[in-house]
């Protein structure tokens, strides 16, 4: 498949938050990613449900929202209601992991798993098949800006042998200093998904810059 490319609108001009989507919109990004942090799970605040659903209303393309929080179920039905097509939690903060999965299907979105750094790939062997993308984190979460990880791309590798090996289609997604520097090691390490922030919205040409990294 080609890769899809999912602009970070926690790095966009909050001030000119419709600008930059509508940017997003006539681009050849293929998603809008949302950073969803409580100051709890991530040391960082963002947005809630109605900047979500804001957003959800001039969108032309996919949410691809990540809950950086703690107790996600909780908000699982307010987050489809605010517009999410793709939800994703972490591994770190879900207690059962599978209900939270089970119940982001029901409701009738994607669901996605998210690893912090820390977390090997190895504990998603009981529990990858449950879940139609793997968001791997490539920075330590709750700011945008920050440098990539490079041990990352042996990750990417691992978590790709391992969709191979159990013939799944779960797609994996990398968020954290993603740019023109890594993109190609990161998707020939076998990522699917490209999450981008200060890349694209800090580029001279943003279009140019979701194009570039889509090829």
């Amino acid at each position: 498949m080609k890769t899809l490319v999912a602009p970070s609108l926690l790095s966009a001009d909050f001030l000119n938050l419709g600008r930059d989507i509508e940017m997003v919109n006539n681009s050849e990004a293929d998603w809008f990613h949302l950073d969803i942090m409580d100051g709890v799970f991530v040391p960082n605040i963002s947005f809630g449900m109605s900047v979500v659903s804001a957003i959800h209303s001039v969108a032309k393309k996919p949410l691809d929202v990540h809950l950086m929080i703690i107790q996600p179920d909780k908000y699982i039905q307010d987050f489809k209601d605010a517009g999410a097509s793709i939800l994703s939690v972490h591994i770190e903060s879900c207690q059962h992991l599978h209900r939270s999965l089970q119940s982001i299907k029901k409701a009738g979105m994607k669901a996605g798993i998210v690893l912090n750094p820390h977390t090997p790939v190895n504990s998603l062997e009981d529990i990858i098949n449950e879940a139609d993308m793997v968001l791997l984190m490539s920075v330590n979460p709750g700011f945008g800006g920050q440098k990539f990880i490079v041990q990352t791309l042996d990750k990417i590798s691992r978590l790709k042998e391992m969709i191979l090996r159990k013939n799944l289609t779960t797609l994996i997604e990398v968020d954290g200093g993603v740019d023109m520097n890594n993109a190609k090691s990161i998707v020939s390490a076998g990522a699917d998904i490209l999450v981008a922030g200060n890349a694209i919205f800090k580029a001279s040409n943003p279009p140019e810059m979701i194009k570039l990294l889509k090829s």
